[in-house]
């Protein structure tokens, strides 16, 4: 390791009987906690206005509590948009079961997954007000050093599958926050071309097409894996972050 070194992550999957302490809030249906034991969160946070991101989120959250130690949380952004106007646009009513995250409930995640339609190939405006308003947090880097990643929702394959997400990554830039693409690591998934499948090396991915295409299991399969992929990440971070001072030795080369 080169001069001024400290210690690097090591690239060893080691189980994590420690996690990261942090605040507790919410334990409803978006996340539970065992007693006695605290669980890595990962706040999986979205906009969704036709239940399409939402449908990933959900597969996400099962994803990311099928790794031991770490928990899904789900939460919605706030809407900005008038009911009349929703009416008009002909959407659904919102789900009771997953709450309106506010700005300082964001500090008591350990790593994020944000979900959001695209608009003209950017994030929806309801995501982009909500980051916007993330200000006091961005002041001190309340967030810093926080991983994150992205999934998506397009209306037609050329839509912004992967542009959503690239150009959405100044958010976390600016916030010091550690972007997470899942690459290929879902494998052959990547590669099939027998059908249409939403999706990139940046993000889940599903397309809405006129509204009526729901999300298929190929993209619920990849959107399961992001959360799985993100959960592991999470772990790595927390278990490298536990280790003593002594043990920095071991993980330089």
């Amino acid at each position: 390791m080169g001069k001024g070194g400290g210690c690097m992550p090591t690239k060893n999957k080691f189980p994590i009987n420690e996690p990261a302490e942090r605040p507790v809030s919410q334990t409803d249906i978006t996340g539970s906690e065992a007693e006695g034991s605290k669980k890595l969160r990962i706040f999986i946070v979205f906009y969704s206005m036709y239940g399409h991101v939402e449908r990933l989120a959900r597969r996400m959250k099962k994803g990311v509590d099928g790794i031991e130690g770490v928990e899904g949380v789900l939460y919605m952004v706030p809407e900005i948009l008038a009911p009349d106007v929703l009416e008009r646009m002909k959407a659904p009513p919102k789900n009771d079961d997953i709450p309106v995250i506010s700005v300082d409930e964001l500090m008591e995640a350990d790593g994020f997954l944000f979900g959001f339609p695209t608009r003209y190939g950017c994030m929806a405006a309801q995501m982009k007000a909500f980051f916007d308003s993330t200000g006091k947090l961005w002041r001190e880097q309340k967030l810093a050093g926080l991983p994150a990643g992205f999934f998506v929702s397009t209306g037609t394959q050329g839509g912004g599958q992967e542009t959503t997400a690239w150009t959405a990554v100044t958010q976390l830039a600016h916030h010091g926050m550690l972007y997470v693409p899942i690459g290929y690591t879902f494998g052959a998934g990547m590669f099939r071309m027998d059908s249409i499948i939403g999706g990139s090396p940046y993000g889940a991915g599903t397309f809405s097409g006129d509204g009526s295409r729901e999300p298929s299991e190929p993209e619920l399969a990849l959107a399961d894996h992001q959360g799985k992929y993100m959960a592991m990440t999470v772990k790595r971070l927390a278990q490298h972050h536990s280790l003593p001072p002594d043990s920095c030795s071991t993980l330089q080369t």
